[in-house]
C-alpha cells in the first residue's frame, strides 16, 4: 500500500508534530481541527520547529517551504477523504476519540487505515468501534516528535498483517524506528513511565526531597536525561493523571491508584507547561 496523503485528526502538540515528520519526508498532510485558530496554531508550531532546524543547518528554507506547502489546515472532515490512512491525535479521552473515530469511519472510504496516536487506551476496544476493525491500528509516537525516534505499533487484536505492515513502512518512511506491541493498557513505554513519575509525586508529597533534587538524583543516578517530575510538566499533569487513571480501572490492580498530590495539580490547574505552572513555573 503506498501511502501519499496522511490526515491528522488534532493539530496540538501530537498533532502538529506528526505533521512535520510527515510534510519533511514528501508526504502531502491534511491536519484538521475544531476551529481555524487551532489549526494556525499548529500550523504557526511546525514552521517555528522548521525555523530551528534551519538555524541548525539541518534543512534549507526551501526545505522549510516545501514542507509547510504539503500541509493544508482544515476544520472539515472532507477534506480527510484524499487520505490513505487518518491518524486520530487528539485529547487523551476515550468518549472524544469514540466520537471522532466514529465519524471519520462513517465518512473515508472503507480501504482507508484508521490510526490512533492513543497512549494508554485499548486500541482492540476503539476499533470494535469502527467498520473496519481489520484496518484499526495503535500509531503511538512520543513527544516531540520530530525529534524522537520511537514509534510504538500496537496491534489490537483485529488488526490485520497488512495494516501492521503498511503502517511499519509508513513509520520507517518518517525515519522512526518502530517496535510491534500488543493490546494492552499503556502498551510498552508509558506501562513502564507513567507509574515512574506518579511514584516520583508520591516521593514529592511524602517530601523525601524538594522537586529539584528529585529530578537530578533520578537524571543522575538513572542517566536520565530528564527527570520525571519535569517530565511530568512536559507532557502534562492531566495526562498523566488520565493515564493512570485507566491503568487502575483496566488492570483493577491498587498499584497504579493516582498519587493525590498530581490529582491537587490537576484539579487546580497545574498542568505543566502549557498551563504555566505545574511542579515548576514557566
Amino acid at each position: 500500500m503506498t501511502i501519499s496523503t496522511v490526515g491528522i485528526i488534532g493539530a496540538g502538540t501530537m498533532g502538529n508534530g506528526i505533521a512535520q515528520a510527515c510534510a519533511v519526508v514528501g508526504i502531502d498532510v491534511v491536519m484538521v481541527d475544531v476551529s481555524d485558530a487551532a489549526v494556525q496554531r499548529g500550523l504557526a508550531t511546525v514552521s517555528g520547529s522548521l525555523d530551528r532546524l534551519i538555524k541548525r543547518e539541518k534543512i534549507s528554507t526551501a526545505d522549510k517551504d516545501a514542507a509547510l506547502a504539503r500541509i493544508q489546515g482544515s476544520t472539515s472532515y472532507d477534506d480527510l477523504k484524499r487520505a490513505q490512512i487518518v491518524i486520530e491525535a487528539a485529547t487523551e479521552n476515550y468518549e472524544l476519540k469514540l466520537k471522532i473515530l466514529k465519524q471519520v469511519d462513517e465518512l473515508v472510504g472503507p480501504e482507508v487505515l484508521i490510526a490512533s496516536n492513543t497512549s494508554s487506551i485499548s486500541i482492540t476496544k476503539l476499533a470494535a468501534a469502527t467498520s473496519r476493525a481489520d484496518r484499526f491500528i495503535g500509531m503511538h509516537f512520543f513527544n516531540p516528535v520530530p525529534m524522537m525516534a520511537l514509534v510504538e505499533i500496537i496491534r489490537g487484536l483485529q488488526t490485520s498483517d497488512a495494516t501492521h505492515d503498511a503502517v511499519k513502512q509508513l513509520s520507517e518512511r518518517l525515519g522512526k524506528s518502530p517496535i510491534t506491541v500488543k493490546n494492552a493498557p499503556g502498551f510498552v513505554v508509558n506501562r513502564i513511565l507513567v507509574p515512574m513519575i506518579n511514584e516520583a509525586f508520591f516521593v514529592l508529597a511524602e517530601g523525601l526531597a524538594t522537586p529539584e533534587d528529585i529530578d537530578a538524583g533520578m537524571k543522575l543516578g538513572c542517566n536520565q536525561p530528564i527527570g520525571p517530575l519535569a517530565l511530568a510538566d512536559m507532557i502534562g499533569l492531566d495526562v498523566c493523571l488520565a493515564v493512570m487513571e485507566v491503568y487502575l480501572t483496566e488492570f483493577g490492580d491498587s498499584k497504579y491508584r493516582p498519587c493525590p498530590l498530581l490529582k491537587e495539580y490537576v484539579a487546580a490547574g497545574r498542568l505543566g507547561r502549557k498551563s504555566g505552572r505545574g511542579v515548576y513555573s514557566y
